[in-house]
């Protein structure tokens, strides 16, 4: 995996607001309205997550959550990855993440993920376009992967 994948003199975006949504760093600051996403969609995120389907454990913890949300925010501020949380316009409640991680694949500068909880999985469609211009446009990246989505997990696999 490769460290710093985007230049130290870049000015990783903090923020990107949408009419129906908007992305915040995903930190312990919204711990608990992650969670609620979190568990609220568990089954569903194990294949999001096929790379690795553990996650969410049926007894993960508020604490446990927390314990992640910081390693995130470590990440971050590290230039290692950036996770965002996906919110309403009112912060009310979070409705997914979004993840943007090195890529372990040479032909990609990264490989990204994202989910949205259940009860808004009409916003998956909606996310994923605005993900990818957000990427294109305001990002050093210029071959982006959705592993699962544009490249079947069977062909991802055969990548690495």
């Amino acid at each position: 995996m490769k460290n710093n994948f985007v230049p130290q003199s870049f000015n990783v975006p903090e923020s990107l607001e949408t009419e129906k949504y908007q992305l915040e760093i995903l930190t312990p600051a919204v711990a608990k309205l992650d969670y609620d996403a979190v568990m609220s969609s568990k089954i569903r995120l194990r294949s999001v997550f096929s790379k690795s389907t553990e996650w969410p454990r049926e007894n993960m913890s508020l604490e446990d959550n927390i314990k992640d949300l910081q390693r995130h925010e470590e990440e971050f501020k590290l230039h290692k990855a950036f996770a965002y949380t996906v919110l309403t316009p009112t912060k009310e409640k979070c409705l997914g993440c979004v993840y943007i991680e090195p890529c372990h694949v040479s032909e990609f500068d990264c490989e990204v993920y994202f989910w949205v909880r259940d009860e808004y999985i009409y916003f998956d469609n909606d996310l994923y376009n605005c993900i990818n211009v957000w990427l294109v446009k305001c990002w050093p990246f210029k071959k982006i992967a959705f592993p699962g989505r544009e490249i079947t997990w069977q062909k991802w696999k055969s990548y690495m």
